[in-house]
Formats: C-alpha cells, structure tokens, sequence
C-alpha cells in the first residue's frame, strides 16, 4: 500500500488516501488481544511496583502470532493457520461489519470515493460492510499474490473490481465467473517501491565498500523483514561447498541475531533492515530465498534468476509461486535449502546467460504501479466500462 500511496502522492495531488489499519480497528473482537489484553492487564499491575520496566508488556494481537513464527523461520503447520483464521472471520462477521460500517459512515472521516483492499481473507466482511454503509462506491481488491491459493483467500462472489498481477491470477478470476469482464484487470506484476524504478545513484553501493569480491558471483538471500536463521546458515553452508567461491550478501531484516551470527563471516556481508533492497540486488548475480510475491517480484525485476524451495512446509499461498518460477524459467525450484542449495547455485551460474533471457523474454517489465493507479484513475472518474487490462500478458516462453 506505500507504494500506491507515493505514488498518488506525487502524481495525484488532488486525490487524498486514507490509510486504514484493519488490525487495530478489529482490536474489539480479536480473542488473542482481547484474551492477552486480561493477562498483561493483571502482569502490569504486579509488576509495576517492583520491576516497572517489565510492566510496558503489550497485548498480542492474532497476527503477532503468525509474525513471531516466520521471525523463528517457523513455517510447519502454517497452513492449519488459514482454516482457523477464516473460521474466526465468519464467527465475528456480525460483529466485524458493524465496526467497518461505522467507521465508513464517520462524519469525521471524508467519504471514500473508492476503497481499496491489499489484504486477503477479508474481502468478503469488508465488501458487505461497504455495501451496508455506501452502497455505491466501488470496491477495488489489489491481490499480492501470484495466485488465489487457497480458493477464498482473495476472490469471492461479489460485485468488484479484481486487479491481478499474474496471467495465473488472472485466468482464475476469469475463470470463477464472479466478476464483470470490464471489472477483472491484469498487470504486469506484483506492486514494487518507488526504489525498484529509479537508477543507480552516482554514490552507489558497491561490492568493494562492502568486503565483497568484484569477481566472484554474489547470491542475495533474503527471508522477508524478519530473516530465517536456520535456513540462512544451511544455505551459506551449501554455497561454500561448491567450490565456487561465491560471496553473499544476507539481508536480515529486523533479525538482529542473525545479524550477529554472521558478522566476520568470509565472504558473507549481513544487513540489518533496510528500504533500499534494490540497490543491494544490483551487486548480487542471483537470488535465494523464500518464495514470496514480494521478494520473487523484486528480484526478477532486478534481472536476479531465483533460487526458491518448495515442500509440505511451504505456506499455501505461496505455493503457486515456485510452480511460476518454474514455468517461465527464471530460476531453480528445490524441496530442500539444507540439502539441495549447492546444486541449484551450479545451475544458475552454469546456465546464467540462459536465465536471463527468460526474465526479459517471458515476464513483461513490471510497471504494476502505475497501471494500477491508471485503473483507479478511470473508475475515479465514473468509467466502470473500461476494457480489462490484459495487453499485460506475458509474452510467450521461449
């Protein structure tokens, strides 16, 4: 969403977005914040007396959950996550709706002309919600997945506009008979920063500003803002055994033990967290990590073929990821990083060249972004018959 909204910031200026933070706004009837909420209340007061920098404990909310897991590269089991969550939406629904609704009718808040969803699962409350409280401002969801896995996670029945960032997901929309034609869109790709557009500036990074070889091939592993210790150390471990002499650089996010673990390792350079990936991916040759929309886009972007695993562990939506990495031959799908990631960096470096040319020929240049601010533009200005947007298309492999 920060990336529409600079965007529309800069090129809009007439138009005005109001961020909305569902999970604060659902703090009323989340169980977990409700259920932590009784026992910080009571740790506080106990611990206020005698150990009053203990006492700032906060309640948990449900999705602190599910990020302290991936923080702990926890991803076993995740899939049993998405059943409960979604059980948890149609018992509260009742209580949910009148919540959206009443904020939607805020006299403190202007009227939405067009409101817009980059979350999964809620689509459904949050649509009904919109028709209770406005009934005539058209809902627009910006699916950031490759795909609708499972079934319900982004597509429901009902009446909106789709903006798709894959023909995969785009072919399922079609395909469900939900939508209007007009109303189903195809982008070129997943929404990018702002960063991910510009040039290199003349200050830019460098390899040998940071310890790393200008010769030898540089992987970029990435696991998202939290990192993945585990998998980081058997992925460096695997690299280091080909004999290949490849140097990495590792981006830690906000893991600051991981950071730790890995200062003053040969060849390696680890970053904390940063809002300049892309010019770290510059310097790198080829991309590691989990298969993500997110960190999949932005390295095929930056021309990095992708090394990806795929296995029981993976989350279910992204499970189509690999399956595209592998259909429009951009990168290497393994089921194991501990035993499999020595091999797929020969392949990638073996056949680079070859990777390459299937980044430019099989997936278009991604100007999501833009695009997708162009659809809003349209309907904003009362053209709900437009054609859909599938001159996004891929082009054909090769």
């Amino acid at each position: 969403m920060t990336a529409l909204t600079r965007l529309i910031e800069k090129e809009k200026p007439g138009w005005k977005v109001t961020p909305v933070d569902l999970q604060a706004l659902l703090e009323p009837v989340d169980p977990v914040y409700k259920l932590t909420r009784r026992v910080t209340g009571s740790l506080k007061r106990l611990l206020r007396p005698v150990a009053p920098s203990l006492s700032a404990i906060e309640p948990w909310q449900a999705q602190d959950i599910y990020n302290s897991a991936l923080k702990r590269g926890v991803t076993t089991g995740m899939g049993a996550i998405l059943p409960v969550l979604q059980r948890f939406i149609a018992r509260y629904a009742t209580e949910i709706e009148p919540i959206l609704a009443k904020r939607w009718k805020d006299p403190a808040t202007p009227r939405p002309d067009l409101v817009v969803s980059v979350i999964p699962n809620f689509n459904w409350v949050l649509f009904g919600a919109l028709r209770r409280a406005l009934p005539n401002v058209p809902y627009a969801t910006v699916i950031t997945d490759f795909a609708d896995c499972p079934p319900h996670f982004w597509m429901e029945d009902q009446d909106q506009i789709m903006i798709c960032g894959t023909d995969m997901a785009y072919r399922q929309a079609v395909a469900t008979g939900f939508y209007k034609p007009q109303d189903i869109h195809l982008v070129s790709g997943m929404i990018l920063k702002d960063n991910f557009y510009t040039s290199a500036p003349e200050n830019a990074l460098t390899r040998q500003e940071l310890g790393l070889s200008a010769e030898r091939p540089v992987a970029l592993i990435m696991f998202g803002g939290n990192g993945a210790s585990g998998a980081t150390t058997y992925i460096l471990n695997q690299l280091d055994k080909t004999g290949l002499g490849i140097d990495s650089l590792v981006m830690c996010g906000r893991n600051a033990a991981l950071l730790k673990s890995l200062e003053g390792r040969p060849g390696c350079r680890p970053i904390g967290f940063v809002d300049n990936v892309a010019d770290y991916m510059r310097l790198a040759d080829f991309f590691i990590g989990k298969p993500g929309p997110g960190s999949v886009a932005e390295a095929i972007h930056m021309g990095l073929p992708v090394i990806v695993e795929k296995n029981s562990n993976t989350m279910p939506q992204e499970r189509p990821n690999p399956d595209w990495v592998r259909d429009k031959g951009v990168g290497v799908v393994i089921s194991s990083f501990r035993k499999d990631t020595g091999d797929a960096a020969r392949q990638v470096l073996a056949n680079l060249r070859h990777f390459r040319n299937n980044i430019r020929h099989n997936v278009p240049e991604n100007r999501a972004v833009y695009e997708t601010v162009g659809i809003f533009d349209r309907y904003l200005k009362g053209d709900r018959h437009i054609v859909p947007s599938a001159q996004a298309t891929s082009a054909p492999e090769t």
